[in-house]
């Protein structure tokens, strides 16, 4: 499966040099609508008139309640989630270096979630390296704070597939597009996983934890890259669709040209999408994940091999209207399902289900000003079974905050 992919991705790139080759002149002097790959473009930033460099970022913060089914509660906290910069400067023609820095939880955490040079050679051939976010799924490159009616960020991205994920590496992206298409695609090679993810505080397969490697920007474990590609498509009236992998091997299998252990490989594959209904100003935003992981076998099927999630949101915009100095100022309705499974499969003892898995629904209304910063309450009442499908453990949570670039 990896292989067709890789071979299906590598073909259609081709394809489309050739189809777009007789319109290249008049496709260097347009600029094609944003796509989600464009997300660490399509930042509002400030600079000076002499100045190298571009400087902007975001802002988040809110309070949190939250109770389980017992009526057990912390009470309310307030959270100062992320305090994000970029940074950008144009080195010379075709030459970008682009950075985003994150502060998390008021300074604890510090990481530089992308930092790499781009080298522009055609619209459809750009290479890029660094720190490069992988482009798998849509979230995972397009997460600023602002651009979501939730506090919240998606479960399958931040549970499932290690949300933010991005590794030192180099790779192509490039976009075109005719009429009302665009076409975007984005594939590198990168570090990849460790053993971390089978062997983790979770107690289960769980790939947000190896974004705890610290040296995952200086060594890679397996000693193998990682491939992620992606292929998008969008349209006008019809939104965006974006197909994606990621995978590699994640154990050190050889030592001084041995094979010391059999090779153990990771395959996510993932689909995006993202739609409005134009009358309505309705918006869809989707994703959806699966994830295959060679496990050992002397682990047990606490450790799954296959695992499954996706989330959905749906905003419904019900007033917009200047207010105070606010020229197009908006009011939303918002709801957001999420689901995970972290292993799918039957206990081969009993065959019965496994569990292990997450549901929640979270309504939301949301007050935004302008484009750029948006208030928000949501209620999240969500659903968890353990492995071993005991009556769901619920927890119902309040959220207020907001989320600003600036």
């Amino acid at each position: 499966m990896k292989k067709i992919f890789t071979y299906s991705f590598l073909n259609t790139i081709i394809l489309t040099l050739i189809f777009t080759q007789q319109s290249l002149a008049q496709e260097l002097e347009k600029d094609p609508p944003n796509m989600n790959m464009d997300a660490v473009f399509n930042r509002p930033t400030l600079t000076a008139d002499d100045a190298p460099i571009a400087i902007g970022g975001y802002l988040e913060a809110n309070t949190i309640h939250k109770i389980n089914d017992e009526g057990d509660s912390d009470g309310l906290s307030f959270q100062a989630r992320r305090l994000t910069l970029f940074l950008s400067s144009s080195i010379t023609n075709r030459i970008k270096f682009m950075t985003e820095i994150e502060f998390e939880d008021g300074g604890n955490e510090v990481e530089i979630e992308f930092a790499a040079m781009d080298v522009a050679f055609h619209p459809l051939l750009n290479l890029r390296g660094g720190i490069v976010m992988n482009p798998i799924g849509a979230f995972n490159e397009n997460h600023d704070g602002p651009k979501w009616e939730f506090v919240e960020r998606p479960d399958v991205a931040t549970r499932m597939m290690a949300a933010t994920l991005s590794n030192a590496g180099f790779g192509l992206h490039g976009k075109t597009h005719h009429k009302n298409w665009i076409f975007g695609y984005e594939a590198y090679l990168t570090n990849g996983f460790n053993g971390s993810i089978i062997s983790n505080e979770e107690d289960k397969t769980y790939l947000p934890a190896g974004k705890e490697d610290p040296k995952r920007f200086m060594e890679n474990a397996s000693g193998k890259a990682m491939f992620t590609g992606k292929i998008a498509i969008k349209n006008h009236q019809f939104g965006e669709l974006g197909f994606s992998y990621m995978g590699g091997t994640y154990n050190k299998f050889e030592d001084d040209g041995e094979d010391v252990e059999k090779p153990a490989n990771l395959n996510v594959f993932a689909i995006d999408f993202n739609t409005e209904i134009k009358n309505w100003g309705t918006k869809f935003v989707g994703e959806t994940s699966w994830i295959r992981v060679d496990t050992p076998e002397n682990y047990t099927e606490q450790y799954g091999s296959k695992q499954f999630g996706f989330f959905m949101d749906i905003i419904q915009p019900v007033y917009k209207n200047k207010i105070l100095d606010w020229e197009e100022a908006t009011l939303n309705l918002a709801a957001r399902i999420d689901y995970v499974d972290w292993n799918i499969g039957k206990f081969k003892s009993t065959h019965t289900k496994i569990g292990d898995e997450l549901i929640a629904i979270s309504p939301a209304i949301s007050f935004r000003p302008t484009p750029q910063t948006v208030f928000r309450i949501n209620y999240r009442y969500e659903w968890q079974k353990d492995i071993i499908n005991n009556p769901a453990e619920q927890a119902a949570t309040w959220y207020v905050g907001f989320s600003t670039y600036f």
